[in-house]
């Protein structure tokens, strides 16, 4: 009969083995058959025996079924294995060439990146950073083209070459101050300090200044007093050296103060008198009309008349009957 092998096939120990036996129980039966054919009395013992050995048969056949089935599920199992194990090298091998392009990408971003150590030298475009850093045209300008702080805070304000004079532009080229003095037809004075020289108050010029010769061992006492204080104290002056005219009699009062009209002898009405601020405002208070001001040739006299009323007027028609011998204005009568 055949005898199923499993997946395994030949070359399967096991399976080999199992089927060899078979082979030669299935012999053993065709003998027993045969014997049994030619003896009756032995056909039924051997019948028997030959029943027994199919049984067995069978029994070996299951098992060998079994030992097949089983080889073929090893069979599977280790081809899964297998089929996992190339499936994961397959997703190593994607990792690795994943990797790798990472590594490229990685290697080309580091290659086209600026460094610092390069000071901006590798940037592929000088324009295009420049716009990127907010820089405008006065960026690639060269410096000599705009004013300087000493010239102005801004170009607007630096002094046109139009506005120097042909003089003006050989003095503001020189390299140093003293080319400078020389433009400028300055001589040594320039240089020395003022101190050494006369001021206007000792003399317009130097020759006219006042020499310390001419002054006296008082006078050098006094001049070189370090205040007016101090001066004073030198002149023997008092207190009453620095007090206001205002405060002392004035000749008119008196020579001296022990002169001066007391207060006390000024009466009340005296007191508004003497507080006027004016003139005009004294005649007020003295109650003068306007005649106080009036010229006396504009009025009569005494001996024309007690009251003005009655003096001749210069319009007036005269009574020659009752003129006497006199002068009048335009002839004699």
């Amino acid at each position: 009969m055949g005898i199923f092998r499993g997946t395994g096939g030949t070359g399967d120990a096991t399976t080999d083995a199992t089927a060899s036996q078979v082979g030669t129980d299935a012999a053993t039966a065709s003998t027993k058959a045969n014997e049994a054919s030619s003896s009756a009395t032995s056909a039924a013992t051997s019948e028997t025996n030959a029943g027994n050995s199919a049984t067995a048969s069978a029994s070996s056949a299951s098992g060998a079924s079994t030992s097949a089935s089983n080889a073929s599920t090893s069979a599977t199992n280790a081809s899964n294995s297998a089929t996992a194990a190339a499936s994961s090298a397959t997703a190593s091998s994607n990792s690795a060439t994943a990797a790798a392009g990472s590594a490229t990408d990685a290697s080309n971003a580091l290659s086209s990146a600026a460094l610092k150590a390069n000071n901006l030298s590798d940037l592929a475009n000088a324009a295009t950073a420049r716009t990127n850093l907010g820089l405008g045209t006065v960026a690639t300008t060269a410096a000599s083209a705009y004013a300087t702080a000493a010239q102005g805070s801004t170009a607007d304000a630096a002094l046109a070459a139009s506005a120097v004079s042909t003089f003006g532009g050989t003095l503001v080229d020189d390299a140093d101050a003293a080319a400078a003095r020389t433009t400028l037809g300055l001589g040594t004075v320039a240089t020395t300090a003022a101190s050494a020289y006369a001021t206007a108050a000792q003399g317009s010029k130097a020759d006219a200044a006042l020499v310390a010769s001419t002054v006296s061992t008082y006078g050098a006492s006094l001049i070189d007093d370090a205040n007016a204080a101090a001066a004073r104290t030198t002149l023997g002056l008092g207190t009453a050296a620095t007090t206001a005219a205002s405060a002392y009699a004035t000749a008119a009062q008196g020579n001296t103060a022990d002169a001066a009209l007391a207060a006390s002898a000024v009466s009340t009405f005296g007191g508004t008198l003497v507080d006027d601020a004016d003139a005009a405002a004294a005649r007020t208070t003295l109650g003068l009309g306007t005649v106080a001001t009036t010229a006396a040739s504009a009025y009569a006299t005494a001996a024309q008349g007690t009251l003005a009323a009655s003096a001749l007027q210069s319009t007036s028609t005269l009574n020659a009957d009752k003129i006497t011998t006199g002068t009048l204005a335009g002839g004699t009568y």
